[in-house]
């Protein structure tokens, strides 16, 4: 996707550091295949190879040869002392043709088990202009199958930790200008201080970076394998002249954002704007790599119950204050559904069921409907599931396939075959809210013209009168109480929790609107919706409303 193209074999010095001593470029090869230098296995062909795991002098011996025959710019060599040669050799061949770097410093640490930590300190050069490189990455020593020796685990992070299968080094001229991203507002905002932005940053330069306006710089990058994905650029040798680019972000919900989903191991968060559908948060942890806020596709549990009931209430098979039976249990179509703790709710409604996020009531008013496509027709017909955003990057808009039977009950609470991110839960509560689907978006459509999706219809004002009022209710005493708590204004939720591929701990989901703003997380393995996703949203909530 860049023009660095320009290859050419730059010599240089490279040197390992392997206990304060340093060894010159090319003086290092003695010894690495048994003394001879020539890559011939001195030991007798008869003699046996050796099995079980590597000894920790082996781990030794093995990565220090590997790291003197890499910093001595001998791809050939430092290729052999690994288990998978041919791609080894052509990665670290680009290392120097193709990324040009013309010398380098390689610092191993202690061996941590079989892996073995290591610092590079290395220099770039292209067209007269240089600049120095530091990173660290790790090795892991293995025992090859066929042959017993201590061999170094081939994989790209072992260049670079954020090298792919597929991806590249390369130093050059940069395609594509880059972005000086600003929220709605006109403040900037950079992946140092937002870093869930990161990937992001790289998806608006990669798409819009001349039509911002910016000219090009001289950049070290990792070419990306799909062709659709974004180049991270790791080193600027020269800045060029970014182009301004303006999002619907909002700094002040992002740096909300960037802080609640850092206290847990994996979460994502957006926030939404109802009545325009700019987006106003994305952020993600990890914050480097998938972007799972606006990617992810899982079961969103009863979050799903939003779109759920404005269905039944569509189709005049439940109102908000209408009773509704929740039992403990329910079966469906020879599946069995129950809820939490086997909990019941007599003398029910609607919306005691909805605000206490009872299963069984929805799973007994299946059979009313008479259309086992109804939930995927509300979602898609009201609510935009499935018709191709274009939100400005490449994102998911959910998926809710037509479903038969025990499949199509799991779908009304939010399980089965259903699939969701946050960037469509926050979108779905927006449309409760609003009362008409708008197509979240990240950068303005006058800026490449794209076509927006529009839902259908609009949900009938009844049934979105009815089914915020039940959020509210929700947030009010039933199972967001606690979560919303602090948040102010006019405030709804949807609390959730999906079991994905036998977890031991559930999935929490949680949506939730305040006022001209809506919000939705996922955190993995969270348990109960309002207790991990539901603080996220809060939290959002209160710095973006």
């Amino acid at each position: 996707m860049r023009s660095g193209a320009k290859v050419a074999i730059v010599g240089g010095v490279f040197a390992v550091v392997v206990g304060g001593v340093g060894y010159g470029a090319y003086n290092v090869l003695d010894g690495l295949n048994g003394g001879g230098g020539d890559g011939t296995d001195s030991r007798s062909a008869s003699a046996e190879v050796k099995t079980g795991p590597v000894t920790k002098a082996e781990i030794d011996d093995a990565s220090k040869k590997f790291l003197k025959a890499w910093a001595g710019g001998d791809a050939a060599t430092a290729s052999q002392l690994t288990n998978n040669a041919t791609e080894a050799e052509q990665a670290l061949t680009g290392y120097r043709e193709s990324a040009h770097v013309t010398d380098a410093v390689i610092n191993p640490g202690p061996a941590v088990g079989t892996k073995v930590p290591f610092t590079v300190k290395a220099t770039v050069s292209f067209e007269e202009q240089s600049k120095p490189w530091s990173y660290s990455s790790e090795l892991t020593v293995v025992r090859g199958l066929t042959t017993g020796r201590p061999l170094v685990d081939w994989a790209p992070t072992v260049i670079h930790p954020q090298l792919t299968a597929g991806a590249s080094l390369k130093t050059g001229e940069a395609s594509t200008p880059s972005i000086e991203a600003v929220d709605h507002n006109g403040r900037a905002l950079t992946k140092e201080k937002y870093p869930s932005l990161g990937p992001i940053l790289d998806a608006l330069r990669e798409k819009y970076g001349e039509k911002a306006g910016g000219t090009a710089g001289i950049e070290t990058w990792i070419e990306n394998a799909d062709a659709d994905g974004p180049d991270k650029t790791l080193l600027t040798l020269t800045k060029g002249r970014p182009g301004k680019l303006q999002t619907t972000l909002d700094a002040n919900a992002q740096a909300a954002a960037e802080v609640a989903v850092k206290k847990f191991s994996q979460a994502s968060v957006v926030a939404v704007r109802p009545s325009t559908g700019a987006i106003r948060a994305v952020a993600n942890n990890p914050a480097t790599g998938f972007n799972t806020a606006m990617q992810g596709k899982q079961a969103p549990g009863s979050t799903m119950k939003i779109v759920t009931a404005a269905m039944l209430i569509e189709k005049g098979l439940a109102s908000a204050n209408q009773k509704i039976e929740c039992p403990p249990t329910a079966m469906y179509m020879g599946r069995t559904f129950k809820n939490l703790g086997d909990f019941s709710i007599p003398d029910g409604t609607l919306t005691t069921s909805f605000a206490r996020s009872c299963n069984t009531a929805f799973i007994k008013l299946i059979d009313d409907t008479k259309d086992d496509a109804a939930l995927a027709k509300e979602a898609r017909d009201v609510f935009g599931i499935g018709l191709d955003w274009k939100t400005g990057i490449l994102s998911s808009d959910g998926s809710v396939p037509e479903a038969t039977g025990g499949e199509a009950a799991a779908q009304y609470i939010g399980q089965g075959t259903i699939q969701m991110n946050a960037l469509n839960m926050a979108s779905i509560t927006a449309t409760a809210k609003n009362g008409t689907f708008r197509q979240p978006i990240l950068v303005g459509r006058d800026l490449d013209g794209r076509p927006i999706a529009t839902a259908t219809r609009s949900l009938s004002p009844s049934a979105s009168q009815q089914v915020t009022n039940m959020m509210r209710q929700t947030a009010s005493w039933g199972t967001g109480k606690a979560a919303m708590a602090s948040v102010g204004g006019d405030k709804g939720a949807k609390t959730g929790s999906a079991e994905v591929d036998g977890q031991a701990t559930s999935n929490s989901w949680f949506t939730g609107f305040s006022n001209d703003l809506a919000a939705a997380a996922v955190v993995q393995s969270g348990g109960h919706g309002g207790d991990a996703a539901g603080p996220v949203v809060a939290a959002v909530l209160r710095a973006g409303s």
